[in-house]
């Protein structure tokens, strides 16, 4: 089995999936008409990509003591660099008592000059109570390294080992990550998170790959990739072989996991 695995990932080496993932942060500005509870305000997006389906949250906010947070679902379309984004439900708001939060549906495109990255679009929205629509407008969104609302350390992060597996040096801006089952397929489940955030939760890993994203940028110069194994499979313990594309170059790594340690990469941004 895991000789016909390995010959399975040298026949796709050559097909590394070209794409502009969008994983992340992003923080755009919202002007509101007159008589809207905060004239100007920021929108924070936190974006997790697995193939077209995109998972995240979002935070409207005059300051982190005022703002709603609400869970979105959408897609993205690699091809054409479309992103369709709805915001599902509200989990969180602390804002004055007369104002209603917004429910926001953002169709959107990814555009980047090499330098600096947006997605940029209009929306449009109805009030929470579902009684009346939101004004339409227009916004654009700029990718950021650091969350106006960090996220905590995962649990699972806390109270488990996080040994470290290798240090990887990258001067680009994009890593594709590819995870399969290593060794024999025996019903193996991962979570992945880079720096405290989860781009892949609970997946089965096999022969074909769970292929994620991770953005690099200089102004973060180290990122920690973290596996957790979620079970241990038929045959203890949980084994991933992780394949990392960047820059041009292939490394395969032995991941592994179990309930008392987790597997962490790091990678670390060179200047070219």
């Amino acid at each position: 089995m895991r000789q016909s695995i390995l010959l399975f990932l040298l026949l796709i080496s050559a097909c590394v999936l070209s794409a502009q993932p969008i994983n992340g942060y992003w923080k755009g500005r919202l002007v509101m008409e007159p008589g809207g509870c905060f004239p100007v305000y920021n929108i924070e997006f936190q974006v997790r990509v697995t193939g077209t389906k995109i998972i995240g949250t979002s935070y409207h906010y005059s300051d982190t003591s005022n703002y709603v947070k609400e869970e979105f679902e959408g897609v993205y379309d690699s091809t054409t660099n479309s992103v369709v984004i709805e915001e599902k439900k509200v989990s969180v708001f602390r804002i004055p008592a007369d104002c209603i939060p917004c429910i926001k549906k953002y169709t959107l495109t990814y555009h980047t000059d090499g330098r600096e990255e947006q997605i940029r679009g209009s929306w449009t929205g109805k009030t929470m109570d579902n009684r009346s629509s939101c004004p339409a407008g227009t916004i654009v969104l700029t990718r950021i390294q650091k969350s106006a609302f960090d996220p905590p350390v995962p649990p699972i992060l806390q109270s488990r080992n996080n040994v470290l597996i290798r240090e990887i040096f990258v001067d680009t801006g994009m890593v594709q990550l590819d995870f399969y089952d290593n060794g024999e397929i025996d019903g193996d489940s991962i979570s992945v998170y880079v720096n405290n955030i989860p781009i892949v939760t609970g997946k089965l890993i096999g022969a074909r790959p769970i292929t994620t994203f991770l953005h690099i940028d200089a102004g973060r110069s180290v990122n920690e990739l973290i596996m957790v194994g979620d079970n241990l499979g038929k045959i203890p313990p949980n084994t991933a072989l992780m394949i990392v594309y960047t820059g041009g170059k292939r490394y395969m790594l032995n991941l592994t996991a179990d309930f008392t340690k987790n597997a962490m990469v790091r990678f670390i941004y060179r200047r070219p």
